[in-house]
């Protein structure tokens, strides 16, 4: 079993920046990929970003790319999601969740073990 526990969301205004951490416990949390999601009120939950545990290799979605950046520190047991730029359709809950996976992956459903979100409220 591995636990999630996200930190980091919060209300900011359009062009600021926030970073986000995921800390996760139990099982060797470096040997998974790690990845981040969010789900606005009425949509689907999307992929955001993932970083594999080997290598660092990471993977954007186009929205983000350039905005947003992914990195781990397996000895902190924590992913980070630093977002910068950000857009009020940033708004969302924004989940992380691991797999045990060497490559990054973008479907929720490949993914194995799911935080509780934080939320990230983004205003014009």
């Amino acid at each position: 079993q591995v636990q999630l526990v996200e930190s980091g969301g919060g209300l900011v205004q359009a062009g600021g920046s926030l970073r986000l951490s995921c800390t996760a416990s139990g099982r060797t949390f470096g040997r998974y990929t790690v990845g981040w999601f969010r789900q606005a009120p009425g949509k689907e939950r999307e992929f955001v970003a993932a970083i594999s545990w080997i290598g660092g290799r990471d993977s954007y979605a186009d929205s983000v790319k350039g905005r947003l950046t992914i990195a781990r520190d397996n000895a902190r047991a924590t992913v980070y999601l630093q977002m910068s730029s950000l857009k009020p359709e940033d708004t969302a809950a924004y989940y992380c969740a691991a797999a045990a996976s060497v490559v990054p992956l973008r479907i929720p459903g490949e993914y194995d073990y799911w935080g509780q979100g934080t939320q990230v409220t983004v205003f014009s």
